[in-house]
């Protein structure tokens, strides 16, 4: 492929060319020329597009895709489309199918599946078999097989031994430990978060405590074995002061939050809309405040929409019941420019490659075209037409987004939204 992109302005901190408007030359994937008004000797294709930025390719570290097992929620190729369309140019897929992304083949088999698409696919690997929290996965094997990191989505694991040993245990081959926070004997059946909205509704609560509780043992684990860990999709006030004093003290931790967590609150569940039910549950407007300033400060490193498909029999029925989960790849962007500077979220955007052990390259002439499109300017409200995805279960729709997402070029493909 060869194509010129006219008048782009390029957000990108480690670009020579950064808040500069500029034109590219992109030749077979890679960036042949960077200048002003480049001339078109080749009769390569032209693009240009209204008000148009372009970064590095953002990465999503949590989507659940459902295949295998459940492509009836989501197919990785249509999934893959979406995260194109919604501006990554890399995923990071989590092991909640079925089977259990728990060993070498389920890795080869999602690889395999993702292969040839724009947007990259990097596997999580489960940390332990079938993600029971029982006995520990292979994950050396998974490893090799290229799983970026290991973890059980949405599952705390409450065997402390367990997560010890694996964290000692990846240091060996410089793996990345997932720890994902929440005691379930302290969630008990608590089904929303604990607060004035739960009492007011009758609905169960799930105190901070099952989260923080949980985010502290992690962490003193962590220092009595040293490696990596992160600790994703946090969610309250303490949360994010217990992972600012674990990075004082020099520990290797990195966590993550929602888009839905840095917009949403739990005065949404008035309506006991399932769409709202996600884990860890929507809190209060004094969290969401205090994650906000986790991102603004660098104590959270990055951030996901922690995409979920969920399908229709599952989301709508009475709200105990109902699956947790909400998709967020389309609404990303468009809702937290609403609530962040566009560098932010660029940053939380990209960082997480490096985290990941993910190669990642800057908008200069040599390197690899792996480019998000995106024009930051303009309000638009979210709705059904906006959803790509195979499930529809969007906490956003509704909502007022601003800025809009054109595409990426990766992979040598250009997808336009």
């Amino acid at each position: 492929m060869k194509i010129i992109i006219r008048g782009a302005k390029i957000i990108d901190s480690k670009s020579p060319f950064h808040n500069q408007t500029v034109d590219l030359l992109i030749v077979d994937g890679f960036i042949k020329k960077i200048g002003t008004t480049l001339p078109n000797s080749d009769n390569a294709e032209e693009l240009k597009l209204d008000n148009l930025h372009l970064s590095q390719g953002w990465f999503d570290s949590s989507v659940s895709l459902g295949e295998p097992g459940f492509e009836d929620r989501e197919t990785i190729a249509n999934g893959l489309d979406v995260a194109a369309r919604s501006g990554f140019t890399a995923i990071a897929l989590q092991p909640n199918s079925y089977p259990v992304i728990d060993n070498q083949a389920q890795v080869n088999f999602v690889k395999n599946k993702g292969n040839g698409f724009a947007t990259q696919l990097f596997p999580i690997g489960a940390l332990t078999k079938e993600s029971e929290g029982k006995d520990m996965a292979e994950l050396y094997d998974m490893k090799n097989s290229g799983a970026i990191a290991f973890g059980d989505y949405t599952k705390s694991l409450d065997n402390a031994n367990l997560l010890k040993i694996a964290l000692q245990y990846v240091q060996d081959f410089d793996g990345l430990v997932i720890a994902f926070a929440q005691d379930d004997k302290i969630k008990g059946n608590g089904v929303v978060n604990e607060g004035i909205v739960s009492t007011r509704l009758g609905l169960k609560g799930i105190p901070d405590l099952a989260e923080e509780l949980q985010i502290a043992r992690n962490l003193f684990l962590l220092e009595y074995t040293g490696g990596k860990m992160h600790i994703p999709t946090i969610s309250s006030a303490k949360s994010v002061q217990l992972i600012k004093e674990a990075k004082a003290k020099g520990l290797n931790v990195t966590c993550s939050v929602t888009v839905h967590h840095l917009v949403l609150t739990d005065e949404k569940l008035e309506g006991f809309d399932t769409r709202y039910k996600v884990t860890p549950p929507l809190k209060t407007e004094s969290d969401r405040q205090a994650l906000i300033n986790g991102v603004l400060d660098g104590t959270i490193d990055l951030i996901t929409s922690d995409h979920n498909p969920i399908d229709i029999e599952h989301k709508k029925m009475e709200f105990d019941l109902a699956k947790n989960g909400t998709i967020g790849l389309e609404s990303a962007f468009g809702a937290l420019m609403t609530i962040l500077p566009l560098e932010t979220i660029i940053e939380k955007f990209t960082l997480g490659k490096s985290i990941f052990s993910i190669p990642s390259n800057s908008i200069n002439e040599g390197e690899i075209a792996n480019i998000t499109l995106f024009n930051p300017e303009g309000n638009s409200v979210f709705t059904k037409q906006n959803i790509l995805s195979k499930s529809k279960n969007s906490a956003f729709l509704g909502t007022t987004q601003k800025g809009k997402v054109y595409g990426i070029l990766n992979q040598d493909q250009l997808i336009l939204g």
